[in-house]
């Protein structure tokens, strides 16, 4: 299959708010032709290694209500495909300016992930940087590790460790973090499997990732649109119960704030944050959860809102709404935000808890469902196809990072501690010891489409509110892109996290 041509459509709208922040809209994809569904599940089980039923792609799209289209299919394929079919981790972000007529801002793009980007002819004739050689050099050592050649896998990487440097600039940081991830392949001590997921799984991991998602705009914006999304679902609503599987204190924050901001008086919100005992990151979500829940109420008592949180332990199939304390004239929202792909699913456990969650949360019958996750592939992919599409994933986050913070911060340096040990599972992890199991939003839509859900469309009207300084600073590099009814938070192109609406 060749690869896909880049999409080239305007990156913002002409409004003063839009052009600063970076908004686009891209348009709708072209009717896929009949043949997709069949080639999407041939591309799942050959390039993705996928352990899904042949006949569940089929029973997403299904009859007239479906909530999966033939071009959102398409849209999927592009991207499964271009993840296969690259032989190695794209180059570092190149500095090639655009502009055009439609008042967009000028900003240099990095390969999309959604579609393979075109090299000029004259960029052919110029000899590789050393960023993009030593992305090569790292994909030759996944590569060499995946077919089991371990000894040329270890000279590539004793090579690429004099490029990597923890404290340099964002490459060399990557190069680091990726050689550290690919050696623990090689030589693994009797200790690292149990060490690496105790950290993993640990307290110092979650307060990491709770600063990722407040220090990225990528995360941080992402989150702000599945609140807002949370609110307008709701409407005039008075008594609001918000059930949670990871509750995240800035979320949260921004919620408290928005339902403020809504003319509705003596407004309630009762949170709900479900732990589940069987989970290995459940005992630093559970430590965590007491303070959190006591800034909140505090959050909530200055902004005139009536605060209630509570826990719920249970297992995804224990769930219902008589476990939840759900009542009578409640509007019931779940919040899923970076949840999920900490559940296994049926390539890992024969129970498969990550549908039978989507299937126990569609029972409640929620006013909406609202998912966040990255847009990276580290469930189902082997491992040359995982490690070059996380290498672009974590580089691009790496870079946003130092536009938004610059190098030298405590919380940066400790976000991208929390980002090195996810990148160390993604990579360096197999079965059930890989807990973070990401996936591309085309599969997160067939299990939606499986469990029964509808998309709840969040349009330009969410995207244009997702503006500075509310939701924090924005630096150049960073968009939102409004398509098909989800919101993609790229930077420099790359589609780094998307959030959708359920119902």
């Amino acid at each position: 299959m060749q690869p896909q041509p880049q999409r080239q459509g305007p990156l913002m709208t002409s409004s003063p708010q839009t052009q600063a922040f970076g908004l686009s809209r891209a348009p709708l994809p072209q009717p896929s032709v009949s043949s997709d569904l069949f080639i999407l599940q041939e591309l799942e089980k050959q390039l993705l290694d996928d352990d899904d039923d042949d006949n569940e792609p089929v029973a997403a799209m299904s009859g007239t209500g479906s909530a999966v289209t033939n071009s959102e299919w398409e849209e999927t394929i592009q991207q499964l495909s271009s993840i296969a079919a690259a032989p190695s981790p794209g180059p570092p972000a190149a500095a090639t300016p655009t502009n055009n007529n439609n008042n967009n801002v000028g900003m240099t793009r990095s390969p999309s992930n959604s579609s393979s980007s075109t090299a000029s002819s004259s960029a052919s004739c110029s000899p590789p940087t050393p960023g993009a050689a030593s992305r090569q050099l790292l994909s030759e050592a996944a590569v060499a590790i995946a077919d089991g050649n371990h000894d040329a896998a270890a000279s590539h990487l004793a090579a690429l460790k004099r490029a990597a440097n923890q404290h340099g600039d964002a490459e060399q940081r990557l190069i680091a973090m990726m050689v550290a991830a690919l050696s623990s392949r090689i030589v693994p001590a009797a200790s690292a499997p149990a060490q690496h997921l105790a950290e993993l799984c640990g307290f110092e991991q979650r307060a990491g990732s709770q600063l990722l998602q407040d220090i990225s705009p990528c995360f941080r914006v992402a989150l702000h649109a599945a609140s807002v999304a949370i609110v307008d679902a709701v409407g005039d609503h008075r008594a609001i119960h918000l059930v949670d599987f990871d509750v995240s204190l800035p979320q949260h924050a921004a919620l408290i704030q928005y339902l403020a901001d809504q003319p509705v008086q003596g407004r309630s919100l009762k949170v709900t944050a479900v732990t589940d005992p069987s989970s290995p990151f459940t005992q630093s979500l559970t430590a965590s959860l007491p303070a959190i829940g006591e800034r909140l109420k505090k959050l909530a008592e200055r902004a005139g809102v009536e605060y209630r949180f509570k826990v719920v332990s249970c297992r995804a199939a224990e769930l219902d709404a008589s476990r939840l304390c759900c009542e009578p004239g409640e509007a019931v929202a779940v919040n899923l935000a970076f949840a999920l792909s900490h559940v296994p699913d049926e390539s890992v456990s024969p129970a498969n808890p990550r549908d039978e969650l989507l299937r126990r949360v569609r029972a409640l019958g929620p006013q909406v469902v609202t998912l966040v996750e990255q847009e990276l592939n580290t469930n189902t992919a082997p491992l040359a196809a995982r490690f070059t599409d996380a290498c672009a994933h974590y580089g691009a986050i790496l870079e946003s990072l130092d536009a938004t913070l610059g190098r030298e911060t405590a919380e940066k340096a400790r976000a991208e501690a929390a980002l090195s040990r996810k990148a160390a599972n993604a990579v360096g992890r197999d079965g059930p010891d890989r807990l973070e199991r990401c996936e591309v939003f085309g599969k997160w839509r067939a299990r939606f489409g499986m469990a029964g859900f509808r998309p709840v469309s969040l349009g330009s009207s969410i995207a244009e509110q997702m503006v500075a300084p509310r939701v924090g600073p924005v630096p150049p590099g960073f968009t939102v892109k409004a398509e098909n009814g989800v919101l993609r938070l790229c930077w420099m192109g790359r589609v780094v996290t998307v959030a959708s609406a359920w119902r």
